[in-house]
């Protein structure tokens, strides 16, 4: 059945055979179309393939493109950022504010005269302004507030100040003296408790004006969370301040006259634009007064809760001055009181005034002369009373001038267009000088430290404490601390942006090394050494940072950088970051300088490292390590002694043949056309006259050379440490009857200007820090028996007694410790008051090294 099916489909036999032919061929065909249909069905999925592969490549290379530019610029902005981001790690101050009532309160604005606040970022603040009616002058000339040299005043300074609970000041405006106290009465009472000032007023000529004008004013800082508001009652009649603040709750400030007559009373309750602006905003206010008998008094005019004679959209004041005319003599006692946390007709203790006070005041001047012999033991050591009162006032200042700020640096890294802000943070720092300086300085601090501690350790770890705290990731420190709307009046614009590839000494090492030496046992108590154990990683990465960003090309080397190469305004262009300012280096500053003072500061650094690290227990064979390699004299004589005159110096690309020379800019002729037109010449450029080579700079012998020996370097038994002695006691080089001058009279550039309008600053003068350390370095010399102790000994007495015999002259003829003192005369130069370094004067006399 099935055959016969399948036969009946084909043909006839013959046909069959030719069919057969044709349907092989169609069968070949069949089979050719059929295998190329599939080879195209095999190729076209491989073609597709391939081509989703080169996509998917060409997505993948441009994904990564962008991954690449967006972790570039990611990479850019987290560099951006590490320049005001804070050290990660516990904080330093965990103690504050209210923590420490015994310290809330107290005299923390230095740049003022006298005034209060309290340790609390947004205190409220009081001040004292004075004025002599018959020199009020334009614009508020004459009215006493901020310390201003301008002011010209005979002296100022405190006499007596214990960093903590009373101090004693002592103004001469002639022909006023002024007196200015305070005494703190924190027992029984929140938010720091009581305090008394009290200001006194006489004339020591009896020959010019009889009445004073005093004012004492209470101000909200602009983030201060409070009010405060003027009182006067029939109950009453002495004026005050009622108020309340975040962190004073309710209070009161009164007015009491205990000797005198009072002549006239005036007050202003108002909105000040902001805490710099206060002496401006009292002087817009004065008006002219007359009372029944015709006398004509300048006054102020009560509320005016008005901006530029508009009403303010704040109408609470955040200003309120009261004002007193009074004959002389005259004393007038504020108090202070908090009234929080009584009920409701509970008596509330009030601060003593009169009688009452001036015993409490005596009781406290008397504890701390004792204290203060007892610390220093100067009259054991056979000073005078003259001088130990002078050493009391030294220190006195020293701790009066101790201040509380609030606010941000502004900062700037090479990854950052413009300056940024530092984050917001208190500092509890001394300052150099209430006049000039009255801002925290990262170099100086260290210096002060030195004193404070040996005067109250407590109060030095706390300063440390808010340094430290501080240091940003990078383990960098801003070197001048700006905070707050007032320090910032103080400062240049020029100043204000901080760099962070730029340094500072950090003396603070010395701070540190003296607690580790001096004061040992005393850091085993009260849980100091929790707060080291809390130091030590910061500190460590403060090493870290000027190891790493400081160092030179040359293994050992290290270099101050932030130094100008392509000014031409400068004689020798200056290396403020040092601290030594225009002292000269390399003339023409490359990367490649060796700067010896800095190599002996980070020598020092590691050898205290080691120290602290041995005391806490931590790892500390790299710091020895650090520290015997960069103290090594062999290296350190390979790297930094000059061959020819055996002095220690930089090394750099440089030339003596540097002068200021006043580029031409018109002929004669059309200078003398010009002459009656106020034409102004061209200012002075640097003309070089020869071609820098590198080389030692030993023709600078001065400060920077004597390094190796201020911090104690040098081996005892070096013929080099012989030299460097009888050089710093040639008086052509540095010696004089007042101390050692800053730069040798050989030099070149001694006493030059560094451009027409830079007077020689560290090119000649006499620096009390420089000078404390070389009596240390050669009282310690003079103790290890060898070559050289007699001869450092001999120096060390003739040197001390220089030192402390011309600050006194000086003292006794100025009514001020200065900056610095003149190499030729010893008379005081530079600003004043100077109780930052200079106040070291006072471990000199008690040779407490």
């Amino acid at each position: 059945m099935a055959r016969n099916t399948g036969s009946s489909s084909g043909s006839t036999p013959a046909a069959s055979s030719s069919g057969s032919s044709a349907a092989a061929a169609a069968a070949a065909a069949a089979a050719a179309a059929a295998a190329s249909n599939a080879k195209q069905k095999q190729r076209s999925p491989r073609f597709s393939l391939s081509s989703n592969l080169i996509l998917d490549k060409w997505k993948t290379m441009i994904g990564c493109v962008c991954l690449a530019i967006a972790s570039y610029f990611g990479y850019l902005g987290y560099l951006e950022t590490r320049v005001n981001t804070p050290f990660d790690h516990q904080k330093m101050v965990v103690h504050a504010g209210l923590e420490q009532p015994d310290r809330y309160w107290g005299s923390y604005r230095p740049l003022t005269y006298f005034g209060m606040k309290t340790r609390d970022p947004h205190s409220l603040v009081m001040g004292l302004m004075w004025y002599t009616p018959s020199n009020l002058g334009p614009g508020g000339q004459g009215i006493r507030h901020w310390c201003e040299q301008g002011d010209k005043l005979d002296s100022y300074g405190w006499t007596h100040h214990d960093g903590r609970s009373f101090g004693v000041q002592e103004i001469q405006d002639l022909p006023f003296e002024l007196k200015t106290s305070f005494v703190k009465y924190p027992e029984g009472k929140q938010y720091g408790g009581d305090w008394t000032a009290r200001i006194s007023v006489r004339n020591t000529t009896r020959a010019w004006d009889k009445s004073i004008s005093l004012i004492w004013y209470v101000a909200l800082d602009e983030r201060t969370n409070g009010h405060i508001k003027y009182v006067s009652d029939d109950k009453s009649p002495e004026p005050g301040v009622y108020g309340e603040a975040q962190g004073l709750g309710e209070f009161q400030v009164r007015f009491h006259a205990v000797k005198g007559k009072i002549l006239h009373k005036s007050y202003l309750s108002t909105v000040a634009p902001s805490l710099a602006k206060l002496k401006d905003t009292l002087f817009s206010h004065f008006r002219a007064f007359a009372d029944k008998r015709g006398n004509r008094f300048i006054g102020l005019p009560g509320e005016i809760v008005s901006q530029n004679g508009l009403p303010s959209s704040n109408p609470e004041p955040n200003f309120i001055a009261i004002q007193i005319t009074a004959e002389v003599d005259f004393t007038l006692d504020i108090t202070y009181q908090s009234t929080s946390g009584f009920s409701l007709g509970e008596s509330i203790p009030k601060p003593p005034t009169g009688r009452a006070y001036q015993d409490s005041l005596q009781a406290k001047i008397a504890q701390f002369e004792q204290r203060f012999e007892d610390r220093f033991q100067l009259k054991q050591k056979g000073h005078s009373p003259e001088e130990v009162r002078f050493a009391r006032n030294a220190l006195s200042n020293l701790l009066g001038g101790i201040g509380y700020f609030y606010g941000s640096s502004r900062v700037q890294s090479v990854y950052t267009k413009n300056p940024v802000p530092y984050w917001k943070a208190p500092l509890y720092t001394a300052v150099p000088s209430r006049s000039f300086f009255p801002r925290g300085f990262l170099w100086d601090e260290g210096f002060h430290g030195l004193l404070i501690s040996a005067w109250d350790i407590d109060i030095e770890l706390d300063i440390i404490c808010h340094w430290f705290d501080l240091l940003n990731v990078e383990g960098w420190i801003p070197r001048e601390q700006i905070l707050g709307v007032e320090a910032l009046a103080k400062v240049p614009e020029e100043f204000v942006t901080q760099r962070n590839s730029n340094a500072n000494p950090p003396t603070f090492f010395l701070t540190l090394k003296k607690l580790l030496t001096s004061h040992r046992a005393e850091l085993s108590q009260n849980g100091r050494l929790a707060t080291l154990e809390r130091l030590y990683p910061r500190v460590q990465a403060w090493f870290n940072w000027f190891n790493t960003t400081q160092r030179g090309e040359v293994l050992g080397t290290y270099l101050w950088r932030g130094r100008n190469a392509t000014t031409t305004r400068e004689l020798n262009p200056k290396s403020l970051s040092s601290g030594l300012d225009d002292y000269p280096r390399a003339s023409h500053p490359t990367d490649k300088e060796r700067h010896l003072d800095l190599r002996c500061w980070i020598a020092l650094a590691a050898g205290v490292m080691a120290e602290l690290s041995t005391l806490l227990g931590k790892d500390d064979a790299k710091y020895y390590e650090t520290a015997s390699y960069l103290t090594d004299n062999v290296r350190l004589n390979r790297l930094h002694l000059a061959p020819y005159s055996e002095q220690y110096a930089d090394w750099g690309l440089h030339t003596d043949q540097v002068k200021l020379k006043r580029p031409p800019s018109m002929a004669p002729q059309q200078q003398q056309r010009h002459h009656h037109q106020h034409y102004q010449l061209p200012e002075m450029q640097r003309v070089t006259g020869e071609l820098p080579t590198y080389q030692f700079v030993d023709s600078a012998f001065g400060y920077v050379s004597l390094f190796p020996l201020l911090l104690e370097q040098l081996d005892h038994d070096s013929p080099y440490l012989t030299k460097l002695l009888n050089d710093l006691r040639d008086p052509e080089q540095l010696w004089t009857n007042y101390g050692l001058r800053s730069l040798s009279k050989r030099s070149p550039l001694y006493m030059q200007r560094n451009t027409e309008h830079d007077p020689p600053y560290w090119r000649g003068p006499i620096w009390i820090n420089i000078n404390y350390l070389a009596a240390k370095a050669l009282h310690h010399y003079g103790k290890i028996d060898g070559p050289n102790a007699a001869l450092a000994r001999q120096i060390y007495a003739e040197l001390r007694d220089n030192l402390v015999g011309n600050i006194l002259r000086q003292y006794k003829r100025s009514g001020y410790l200065w900056e610095q003192y003149d190499d030729t005369s010893g008379e005081g130069k530079g600003c004043n008051p100077f109780t930052g370094w200079t106040a070291t004067v006072v471990l000199l006399m008690a040779e407490q090294f």
